[in-house]
């Protein structure tokens, strides 16, 4: 075991602070890598001040990660020193079942292993503690490159962000001649936005806040819905061809359903409160209602080459660490335009 500097909450309603957490010597089949940034997740909020219910304390938060290879395995082969890298929402799962073995780790049928918060199962059967430190050491598999050329403090949210979004879109065949329609203009929805149009859709951003458009316009949207608006789902009914609901808070599924043409797909990817769905708002049109949760392995890397090949990156505001509580606060009155990403020097200097 080694030590390495974090930033962690001790309890619900305590304030993020500086501690020395222990990371594991590297196994035959791990790499460790040398923290330069880490994005910071709404979930990370959520878990930190256990809204979900299930944290386990002390927590170090942190799943979008990007860093260099310090050291390695014996037994790895596909990573070296000195490599830029990164890590996702995922360090580990079974590798054998149905999922895993279709490369869709997220939906491991043991349960995967989340960079944070999880008990690793599958390795040291700790508690994994994420990315707000300087080191961390993961199984190779749960290892990403990051494509040369691509600044890595606006790079770090696609770990979650980016792979949240790419994956619902390309499921549904987002490109040429689809209408899309991005709810909520946040750190999922500004990312949503620059990956569709990437892709070739015509874009529209929907959103309560009239004071998004400018930013909608100047991310690549072809329109911008406020839903504010008297009259704006009636007059835009039966629209699009796909929504990508990015939204947390809670609202009301069927209105946005009826702004979906025949035939159409509203996919979630937010966390909201359940909304009670009316059967008659699916089967008139034969809508869907369908969610998605990240993406596996080899659809993330393959969204980091999209990305680097568009020149799809993050708006972000780049904090020193000690700014974390602030930032938090922040991001509950949606004070961020659009991802707070930690520069891990401030830790390293700290």
């Amino acid at each position: 075991m080694f030590q390495a500097k974090a930033y962690s909450a001790a309890s619900a309603d305590t304030p993020l602070a500086p501690v020395f957490i222990e990371r594991r010597e590297p196994g035959e089949k791990d790499v460790v890598i040398d923290i330069a940034y880490c994005g910071v997740c709404h979930s990370d909020l959520h878990a930190v001040r256990n809204d979900w219910g299930r944290t386990r304390y002390p927590i170090v938060p942190g799943h979008e990660i990007v860093g260099t290879v310090a050291a390695v395995g014996s037994g790895v082969t596909a990573w070296r020193v000195g490599q830029t890298v990164g890590v996702g929402c995922m360090v580990n799962s079974c590798g054998h079942c149905g999922a895993c073995q279709d490369h869709e780790e997220q939906f491991c049928e043991r349960g995967m292993t989340a960079t944070y918060n999880s008990i690793d199962k599958y390795g040291d059967r700790t508690v994994t503690k994420g990315g707000y430190s300087t080191r961390i050491t993961v199984n190779e598999r749960f290892v990403l490159g990051i494509p040369a050329g691509m600044p890595l403090d606006r790079t770090a949210p696609l770990l979650c962000a980016g792979i949240t979004t790419y994956s619902p879109l390309k499921r549904f065949s987002a490109g040429p001649g689809m209408r899309v329609g991005v709810v909520g203009l946040g750190g999922l929805g500004h990312v949503a936005v620059k990956i569709a149009k990437a892709m070739g859709a015509q874009v529209t951003v929907i959103s309560h806040s009239e004071g998004k458009r400018v930013d909608a316009e100047r991310l690549g949207a072809d329109d911008f819905l406020a839903t504010s608006t008297p009259g704006m789902f009636r007059e835009r009914a039966n629209s699009f061809h796909l929504l990508l609901d990015t939204v947390s808070a809670q609202h009301d599924y069927n209105e946005y359903l009826g702004l979906l043409d025949r035939g159409g797909t509203m996919v979630l990817v937010g966390m909201p409160e359940p909304s009670p769905v009316r059967a008659s708002t699916l089967i008139d049109r034969r809508r869907q209602l369908a969610g998605s949760l990240i993406g596996g392995i080899a659809e993330t890397q393959e969204m980091l080459d999209f990305c680097a090949r568009h020149s799809v990156l993050c708006d972000i505001e780049l904090i020193p660490i000690d700014q974390i509580n602030l930032a938090y606060e922040r991001m509950l009155k949606s004070d961020v335009r659009y991802r707070f990403v930690i520069d891990m020097q401030s830790l390293r200097n700290s």
